[in-house]
């Protein structure tokens, strides 16, 4: 809404100019043509002059933008063929073209062509694909043509900042590995881009927890990748794989990381530059956490018969334990963390009856070293 003076002035200035603007209308632009195109008088100089301030906030049309701009503009048309390489080089946008086409999956249209005109990552001052990642961890990529996905490919390997822990995640994500993206990952690998020690984060934290149980996830650990480096901060702002597989109910990732690091039943490292450390336990407590609420009930059985112990102080409270902090919430949990001494030890494994849903069978893909294994199952070597 205008602020309420700028209407009023608005409002004086049609008074003033309503009668001017009358060989506006279609009639007085037939009659006055001519003497309009050739008048210097105040007169005009007023009519233009509320005109601009109608019509100041409208966007400019597109006929009036560069190629590329028109491009990169959600409400314009695009036309494929229609962008011309002098303006890659002088787009007048206020980031590079390719981070802009890269970020918004409406501007994908454009990627393939800006590539072939000339546009390079190395004008950019980041990485499209960060950008793409800070605004959407897992993008609708099943929507993309072969020719968008082929260009979100050529982005992500000749671009060395485009490795990096969000990055990684995001061309993990289910719909990544839908539209065959991990395969980037691959790549990366073979060609010697993940080595250990080069890195701001560690693949195995940034795999999805999927992927972290495939046979890939086994390479990065042959490839030297330690789970103890994944304890160690990053820079990006997507939760760690730990973090991802606790909210999600990923039982088979969740074996994996407390099998290898066992210390995470009680205390996870911080998160997001945080400098605290947060108890798994007292989590999965609070509501909205989990993905499957259904499920917090063999979540807390789960992590208690990996180690989770009800007593563990909380990092923010030192003086409250997480029985404490259910009982202060009123959880349901409470007696779950606090069994009767004739209960099972074993407590049942939680995962016979874990509902269906969370059993559910990875999405067949086109290569078998990303391919997750089911809870248990290891490679043939056939499949190998």
């Amino acid at each position: 809404m205008l602020p309420v003076a700028r209407l009023f002035r608005l409002i004086g200035l049609g008074l003033v100019a309503g009668p001017l603007l009358a060989a506006c209308s279609p009639v007085g632009l037939l009659v006055s043509a001519t003497g309009v195109a050739t008048d210097t008088s105040m007169t005009w100089d007023i009519v233009k002059h509320v005109h601009g301030k109608l019509t100041e906030d409208d966007a400019t049309p597109c006929i009036r933008l560069n190629s590329v701009q028109r491009a990169l503009n959600a409400r314009c048309d695009y036309v494929a063929g229609s962008i011309k390489s002098a303006d890659i080089a002088r787009s007048g946008l206020q980031e590079c073209a390719l981070a802009a086409a890269t970020r918004d999956p409406r501007l994908w249209r454009a990627l393939p062509e800006l590539l072939d005109k000339g546009a390079t990552v190395d004008t950019c001052p980041g990485s499209p694909l960060v950008a793409l990642a800070d605004a959407d961890p897992c993008p609708d990529f099943a929507s993309a043509s072969p020719a968008v996905l082929g260009a979100i490919r050529t982005l992500a390997e000749s671009d060395p900042r485009a490795i990096r822990h969000d990055v990684f995640r995001m061309l993990s994500c289910p719909k990544a590995r839908a539209a065959g993206l991990d395969r980037v990952l691959v790549t990366w690998l073979d060609r010697g881009k993940l080595e250990p020690g080069t890195l701001s984060f560690s693949p195995l934290d940034a795999a999805d927890p999927d992927l972290l149980v495939s046979r890939f996830g086994r390479e990065l650990e042959v490839a030297g990748h330690k789970p103890e480096a994944a304890l160690d901060g990053y820079e990006g702002s997507l939760p760690s794989g730990f973090e991802l597989a606790l909210r999600n109910s990923n039982w088979a990732a969740l074996d994996w990381w407390l099998y290898r690091l066992p210390q995470l039943a009680n205390l996870a490292p911080p998160q997001g530059g945080g400098q605290l450390g947060w108890v798994p336990l007292q989590r999965v407590l609070q509501p909205g956490f989990l993905v499957y609420p259904q499920t917090q009930r063999d979540m807390v059985g789960f992590l208690m018969a990996r180690g989770a112990n009800p007593r563990q102080k909380l990092p923010f409270d030192p003086s409250k334990t997480v029985s404490a902090f259910a009982a202060e919430m009123n959880s349901p949990m409470l007696a779950v963390l606090q069994p009767p001494a004739t209960r099972s030890a074993t407590l049942a494994d939680p995962r016979a009856t874990m509902p269906a849903l969370l059993e559910a069978t990875p999405p067949v893909r086109h290569a078998a070293r990303l391919q997750p294994q089911a809870p248990g199952k290891l490679d043939t070597p056939a499949q190998r």
